[in-house]
């Protein structure tokens, strides 16, 4: 009797670990890859370049120039016309000197631009962009901000390549996205990139791109009765009309 007990216990605990993964295929997701900076429209797309203390004098230089990937368009196409933030920088030593590419918005008091992170939708579990580059021994990071307020450094990749390249980054599940209460999701946001130099490689003059910045994202939000009082936007709304 004994032995058969024990069968019976074993066959029971082989049934549910079998039937585990069917139960977690079950989570409900809607993956999508939002595109967060495309560079197409210089009055919209606002970057302000900043860099290290060994910036040589007049540099660096920003502005959107026409180029683009031709692995994403192989022509322009005739309904829009497609730009990259093109970058031209210098230092006057060799060292582990960088770039801060930060995301921007214009101030409506004085006029100028001032940092502004871009905020990354859903649950986001990756990011990439297109980053020419030319041959240097350079390498990028990226830089979230949690709801915590806490940034978190990630490492893009180097750039000591030639032309157009994808980098991307796995944002990792220990950086926070959500909370125990309502709302639930807590977005990270893209503070800056940065680009560092190598101290073995040379920094006169160079030119970087960077083209259509995007995320991999899980959008699925479980709905209940009164999601709508759970919106920011809307809670000012309704409260602003109550006043």
């Amino acid at each position: 009797m004994k032995k058969r007990s024990l069968l019976a216990v074993c066959l029971a605990v082989v049934v549910l670990l079998l039937a585990a993964p069917a139960f977690a295929q079950n989570t409900v997701r809607n993956i999508q890859t939002v595109v967060i900076e495309d560079f197409n429209d210089p009055d919209e797309s606002r970057w302000i370049v900043r860099g290290s203390k060994f910036i040589a004098d007049d540099y660096p230089q920003w502005t959107h120039v026409r180029a683009w990937p031709q692995a994403l368009y192989r022509t322009e196409p005739e309904d829009r016309t497609l730009r990259s933030l093109g970058i031209n920088a210098a230092f006057n030593r060799r060292g582990y000197n960088y770039l801060e590419i930060i995301p921007a918005a214009m101030n409506d008091d004085n006029g100028e631009l001032e940092p502004s992170p871009i905020p990354i939708p859903g649950l986001a579990d990756e990011m990439d962009l297109w980053v020419w580059g030319s041959m240097r021994d350079y390498y990028m990071d990226a830089h979230f901000r949690d709801h915590r307020g806490i940034i978190h450094t990630l490492r893009l990749g180097d750039i000591n390549y030639r032309g157009w390249h994808n980098l991307s980054i796995r944002i990792p599940s220990w950086i926070p996205q959500t909370v125990e209460y309502v709302p639930e999701r807590r977005g990270l946001e893209l503070v800056k990139l940065v680009l560092w130099t190598r101290p073995g490689e040379r920094v006169d003059e160079f030119f970087v791109y960077i083209d259509e910045l995007k995320v991999r994202t899980d959008l699925f939000e479980q709905p209940f009765d009164g999601e709508d009082l759970a919106d920011p936007d809307f809670i000012r709304e309704i409260w602003d009309d109550g006043m």
